[in-house]
């Protein structure tokens, strides 16, 4: 059995325990299964707030199906311009896919949802999983609590806490704001080193996404949505671990990031 196949055996079994803790509990469900199929072009690939391209446009597709509070999803990333693609390292312009396994209920007025995600980075040995469960109230600014578990290649807890709010603009245009801090915590320095001394491992506040969306319905199965982003760190030690990680290493000596672009996706 290869290697990856292994880790995504690990991955339905952990999703399987996820799931079966909360068998029984009452939930709103929808009786006909969904789909959503997109495609995002973004000015930057940017994640916890490692820079992973640099002056590039990046096109990221994604497909879900759910049914009943279970959702599969398969996402994307391909580069248009690789930052390192004269030295082999990485010839392909497709440089990740994700896999998430989900099952979202509500239990009153809070909304839960909890998962497994199998990341695979092409041509490198940091393909990685993730267990997390996430909880948002349904109140003003709806705070939402996500609490992921990485179990493999970068063992710890990275946690984020996200406002959001829409302000009407006309007929049935919002102008959707988001904003979310996250804590990333490593069990050891070689998942993340602490950036003074890279024999503990690190732990603090990480980074900061501030967010504005509007989604544009064309009919009523397609929508596009102008996107934009600006990431940036939480802390003296999050600054220095995002310009020191190899992950960010292809932006040097800048922990802070505009972006954005357009999504064009099909619900039905």
């Amino acid at each position: 059995m290869s290697k990856i196949a292994r880790k995504l055996l690990v991955g339905f079994a952990a999703t399987g325990v996820c799931l079966s803790m909360f068998t029984g509990m009452a939930f709103a469900e929808e009786d006909k299964p969904t789909a959503e199929l997109s495609v995002a072009a973004l000015s930057q690939y940017v994640w916890r707030g490692f820079a992973l391209s640099k002056d590039s446009v990046v096109v990221q597709p994604s497909a879900t199906i759910g049914y009943k509070g279970f959702s599969f999803n398969l996402w994307g990333n391909m580069d248009t311009d690789l930052w390192n693609k004269d030295n082999g390292s990485n010839p392909s312009s497709w440089t990740e896919t994700d896999m998430t396994m989900s099952y979202a209920w509500a239990m009153g007025p809070v909304s839960f949802s909890t998962g497994y995600i199998y990341y695979a980075v092409d041509n490198s040995a940091n393909n990685t999983q993730e267990v997390y469960l996430s909880a948002t109230l349904d109140t003003l600014l709806k705070p939402t609590l996500k609490i992921y578990r990485d179990i493999d290649h970068f063992a710890g807890w990275y946690v984020t806490l996200g406002v959001s709010h829409s302000v009407p603009v006309t007929g049935e245009l919002n102008l959707d704001l988001g904003a979310q801090v996250g804590y990333l915590a490593a069990d050891e320095a070689s998942s993340y080193a602490d950036p003074i001394d890279s024999s503990k491992a690190y732990g603090n506040f990480h980074d900061g996404v501030l967010s504005a969306s509007m989604k544009i319905p064309v009919n009523k199965y397609i929508a596009v949505t102008p996107q934009l982003y600006y990431s940036f760190p939480l802390s003296s030690d999050a600054k220095d671990r995002l310009q020191a990680d190899n992950l960010s290493s292809i932006v040097k000596n800048d922990a802070d990031f505009i972006y954005g672009g357009v999504s064009l996706s099909m619900a039905f």
